[in-house]
């Protein structure tokens, strides 16, 4: 820490700097979990550096994705719990990249605050720092950001990005997808971090009781099952890859199966799911009774306990279940992919 870097002025603006700087040593703990071969330089200079190895990888691509944590957020400050929140962003941004078939490589994250609690701002690189274990990626840098008069000073938001690397030849192609196919369904966390707009309206999150255990929670608290972290699925289906020729994959996030689905799908064709054999989680029951939401709004809103989708071949269906059931997910077909109408067909 620079003892000597102090502006008293910007002080008085709202800006303190000696913070940031308080926050960048406590940080630098949760990092260093994070470090894989790649990494050339520590946190604190202008720049990450990182240096991928390209073995076996004749014809490299790199493949980004950023994403934020949105107003799941609001939920954490209302908890005043904030460990967690850092993995939802990590997730956000790893699971869209291995869509492509990506090995994530490295994450920068991004925190704008009202003002600079070091502790906060440390239980927040802390989770993604877990994250970034999680994913099998290194935590480069970030950057956070005091601002005075525009967040309030108790509030933040949470944003970053990924980027990862895959061999051109291995670049999943969903124009591989055939008539017949099969989607399996790698079971959610929960919410993940989408939809907490409709989230927050329907329980009225500003005053309802967040602590109290729920029976229709099995015992949880609301509070708890809305700050679920986002399950990062990259370890799971960088081994599943290994194991049998995925033709395309889909993280299920904002538009729920209506929009995400058939981004794995080519044209002209769909995807049917009996709807009937869903094992919804608990909290979505709860989230639909109470807020009286059409079953059209939900499957196009939240990810109804399916937070990533995966299609093979049906020969290659069982070989598949296997080598995510020993990943411990447990996955499950979620329907057949058939031709005509485009997109999702609940039936």
């Amino acid at each position: 820490m620079n003892k000597n870097s102090r502006s008293e002025s910007y002080a008085a603006a709202g800006v303190d700097i000696t913070a940031g700087y308080r926050a960048v040593e406590l940080m630098k703990k949760h990092i260093a979990r994070t470090t894989t071969p790649g990494v050339l330089d520590e946190v604190g200079g202008f720049g990450g550096l990182f240096q991928p190895d390209l073995t076996g990888m004749p014809d490299p691509v790199l493949v980004s994705g950023t994403d934020g944590v949105g107003t799941k957020l609001r939920i954490a400050t209302l908890l005043n719990r904030h460990t967690t929140v850092g993995i939802d962003c990590v997730a956000m941004c790893v699971n869209d990249i291995i869509c492509c078939g990506a090995k994530p490589l490295f994450f920068l994250d991004y925190i704008a605050c009202g003002k600079n609690v070091p502790e906060r701002i440390a239980d927040l690189v802390a989770g993604v720092a877990e994250g970034c274990v999680q994913a099998g990626a290194a935590l480069i840098g970030g950057e956070t950001a005091e601002m005075p008069g525009f967040y309030p000073e108790d509030e933040y938001d949470l944003a970053g990005f990924a980027v990862g690397l895959v061999d051109r030849s291995k670049i999943l192609d969903k124009t591989r997808v055939r008539e017949g196919d099969v989607v399996l369904a790698l079971p959610s966390s929960g919410l993940h971090s989408n939809g907490f707009s409709l989230v927050r309206k329907v329980f009225d999150v500003e005053n309802a009781d967040l602590f109290s255990p729920r029976p229709e929670l099995d015992g949880r608290s609301l509070g708890d099952a809305l700050l679920e972290p986002t399950r990062i699925y990259v370890k799971p289906f960088l081994k599943l890859l290994e194991c049998v020729p995925v033709k395309s994959a889909a993280h299920i996030t904002g538009g729920g199966f209506f929009e995400n689905i058939p981004r794995s799908l080519p044209h002209g064709l769909s995807l049917r799911v009996a709807a009937d054999t869903l094992e919804i989680p608990a909290l979505f029951r709860l989230l639909q009774q109470t807020g009286r939401i059409s079953d059209r709004d939900m499957f196009n809103t939240f990810n109804m306990g399916v937070g990533f989708c995966v299609t093979v071949s049906p020969e290659d269906a069982g070989a598949a279940l296997r080598s995510l059931q020993d990943s411990e997910v447990a996955a499950f077909p979620l329907g057949t992919v058939v031709s005509g109408q485009e997109g999702v067909i609940l039936c």
